[in-house]
């Protein structure tokens, strides 16, 4: 996406541009909130430029919106105060080929209220250690503000919201709280899993297509 997104933009300025962003995804995982900033000379609106950059994007990439920013010191990553991920599954016992880009699909039944009372206990200020790896430097402590279960219909949507994230840990922490639902891990367990900072203790991360980075905040 970032090759996609810089060699557009060269096209249209004549310029050699670098994007920052405010997040990497796993290979297979969606977005429809990142955020990213570049410098360039543009002298035309910001909507001339938000057309233009669209029509020479593949079509699975899109730019929603462009603002201009003021402070020098932005940057879309190190200034952000959160980022929201939603997990989606899809539970029927029959796969959906509709849905099969972006869901997980986990034919078992699945019991919600225990895998809102394990994701309840992550909530708050914690070493993440046994869900994920540090993306840079060596700290693992992580803090997160919601964690939560839906039903929608056939659905189960996970959303999760935090200061950061270590690399897989909302995967890790899906696939957890998976084994929850199905009765292949206590609750209780989750809070070991989590005291442990023993990354064999987690589940295996669940797979990407059902994760989508929603909203980072500033």
């Amino acid at each position: 996406m970032q090759g996609a997104l810089e060699q557009a933009l060269q096209r249209l300025t004549g310029q050699q541009v670098r994007i920052r962003y405010a997040g990497r995804t796993d290979a297979g995982v969606h977005a429809e909130g990142q955020v990213i900033a570049a410098d360039v000379v543009w002298r035309h609106t910001l909507a001339d430029l938000e057309r233009a950059w669209n029509v020479l994007l593949p079509p699975d990439v899109a730019v929603r919106g462009l603002t201009e920013y003021a402070d020098p010191r932005f940057h879309p990553r190190f200034s952000a105060r959160s980022r929201v991920y939603r997990y989606t599954v899809w539970t029927a016992p029959w796969r959906s080929p509709l849905h099969r880009r972006y869901t997980h699909h986990e034919p078992r039944p699945m019991h919600l209220e225990r895998m809102n009372q394990a994701a309840a206990a992550l909530i708050g200020s914690h070493d993440f250690a046994s869900f994920g790896q540090p993306t840079q430097g060596e700290s693992t402590v992580r803090e997160v503000l919601r964690a939560a279960w839906q039903a929608q219909e056939r659905l189960l949507v996970f959303e999760i919201e935090a200061n950061a994230f270590l690399r897989r840990m909302v995967r890790t922490v899906v696939g957890t709280l998976l084994e929850v639902g199905v009765g292949r891990r206590s609750v209780e367990n989750v809070s070991q899993t989590l005291a442990a900072q023993d990354r064999a203790q987690a589940a295996a991360p669940a797979p990407a297509c059902g994760l989508c980075l929603v909203e980072v905040k500033y």
